[in-house]
């Protein structure tokens, strides 16, 4: 596939999942078997993008009617330089005033309800298209009113937080959701919230102490998640700074998380660590993350990078599970 830079190329981030990824050379005469029934995608542009690291495709399939199946998202996953940690595909808004309908992709072709980090990346690709600088952007779980702050930088009002256990959710009745016992791996008890996917956050002394890449997928499945969680791990350095490791539901070890970031920040401050704005620190980069005392909403603000765009080609999907 040929790839056209835009702007300044920026070198793809590093995979923290290290997975083995390799390119494979198809023979002509395949590459023609596909292009002869052609998927719905082949043709379409794709942007690479990453918001403070985190690895986002997005997708802008507005006007077209069509949404990619799980078995498209896990094919889009597996092309080389195309490994992402979610895919924001644009559709037809469905209410006046907003600007398109977001449907969040997870590696796995699971579906998630809320991506910030990507919510900014769409921002920055609408602005790119309209010269606009806000933006309303629909999820399954509501929408999100996004704002330009720089050139490359977006504050997102990513709602607000659910705290309830039914809300998150929890398998079964927790009284205090600042307290949730899972009993594995040495780790306290989890600091459980609903950014509009669910998180659970473990405060520890020391991040580097555990090794998440081996301990997430078994706390991810813990069944006191009926729908899975998004792991972290949160060490609070001030009352204004908070390191953050982040095992994500569906796709594993990221560099960044925005909303495991806001549920951290969230979490903090019913535990009385933080402030309620701190600066998150992931391996990707610092998001600042504040949880208004006014209106009950957080607000989160990061960067965003455009890697490189790519027409999609039908081969890419030839193997795909139908």
């Amino acid at each position: 596939m040929a790839v056209v830079p835009l702007f300044s190329y920026i070198p793809p981030k590093p995979d923290m999942n290290a997975r083995a990824r390799t390119e494979t050379l198809t023979d002509l005469s395949s590459v023609a078997a596909a292009q002869t029934s052609r998927h719905p995608l082949a043709g379409r542009e794709i942007f690479k993008m990453n918001g403070a690291g985190n690895a986002i495709l997005v997708l802008d399939l507005r006007g077209s009617g069509f949404l990619p199946t799980a078995a498209d998202a896990r094919a889009l996953a597996r092309a080389p330089g195309l490994a992402y940690d979610q895919l924001m595909v644009l559709s037809d808004p469905e209410a006046p005033g907003q600007d398109a309908f977001m449907t969040i992709y997870n590696q796995d072709g699971s579906l998630s309800a809320s991506c910030g980090n990507g919510t900014r990346c769409v921002a920055h690709y609408l602005a790119g298209l309209m010269g606009a600088e806000a933006f309303s952007l629909a999820t399954s779980a509501g929408p999100l009113a996004v704002r330009r702050v720089g050139a490359l930088s977006y504050a997102v009002d990513m709602g607000r937080p659910r705290l309830g256990w039914r809300d998150i959710p929890l398998a079964r009745e927790v009284v205090d959701t600042r307290a949730v016992e899972l009993g594995q791996f040495g780790l306290p008890p989890a600091s459980c919230v609903s950014m509009g996917n669910p998180h659970a956050i473990f405060f520890v002394a020391s991040i580097e102490a555990f090794d998440l890449a081996r301990i997430g997928p078994a706390l991810e499945h813990d069944p006191i998640f009926p729908e899975r969680a998004n792991i972290s791990l949160a060490q609070v350095l001030t009352r204004e700074a908070v390191r953050l490791k982040v095992w994500e539901r569906g796709t594993g070890l990221t560099l960044a998380c925005g909303t495991a970031a806001c549920a951290t920040l969230v979490a903090a401050v019913r535990a009385g660590l933080t402030e309620r704005r701190a600066t998150i620190s992931l391996p990707g980069g610092d998001l600042i993350v504040e949880w208004r005392a006014a209106d009950d909403r957080v607000v989160m603000t990061g960067p965003v990078e455009l890697e490189f765009a790519r027409r999609l080609t039908a081969n890419l999907f030839a193997a795909a599970e139908r």
